[in-house]
């Protein structure tokens, strides 16, 4: 090959084989469960690992994961994000939130319910101290009404936590709010 040949560019090489199910996406190889369960992804049930699906596209966009039908068939990014667009209107803003907090290096699990999206554990401390953060992902211009907001802020109170709303911008970006409550004299 000469100089002026160019390479062709580099794909990540993809190791984990994960199958859409209604829940997530099922991963069965006993190598990647554990894996990806010793890095904060997935829940266990039985012998197997399901990945929630923001989890799912994180991991499809980083290349480290390939998504195939029942019948075998690939999912790329795009259709699985249009499927669970369809069971969760926030879908977006959620997976933009994941991606964003991912990157910054926490690790980000599933939330309680009541409008809490993730738990999320300071840098180096999941499976040694419980999470510090709850966090509620939300579109800017898209109303929540002031009782999800107070449920999800005496939610993460009671647990001792800290509400912080992860705002998706018109732009894509994600911007992050502490929400306390405020005590007048």
């Amino acid at each position: 090959m000469n100089k002026t040949e160019a390479l062709p560019p580099e794909t990540p090489a993809i190791r984990i084989k994960g199958v859409f199910t209604e829940k997530g996406i099922k991963i069965s190889d006993k190598q990647h469960v554990d894996e990806l369960s010793q890095r904060g992804y997935g829940t266990a049930e039985d012998s197997e690992l399901l990945l929630t699906f923001h989890e799912a596209l994180y991991l499809l966009d980083k290349g480290v994961l390939e998504v195939v039908d029942r019948k075998g068939r690939k999912t790329d990014f795009q259709n699985l994000l249009q499927r669970y667009g369809k069971m969760n209107e926030n879908a977006w803003a959620e997976y933009l939130a994941y991606r964003d907090l991912r990157s910054r290096g926490y690790v980000v699990r599933e939330g309680f319910g009541s409008g809490v999206d993730f738990r999320v554990y300071e840098r180096g401390e999941y499976s040694k101290d419980t999470a510090k953060y709850l966090t509620l992902s939300i579109q800017e211009g898209k109303p929540i009404s002031l009782a999800d907001l107070t449920n999800a802020l005496k939610q993460s109170q009671s647990l001792k936590k800290e509400l912080v709303l992860a705002v998706m911008n018109r732009r894509g970006e994600v911007v992050y709010y502490s929400v306390s409550q405020l005590a007048l004299p």
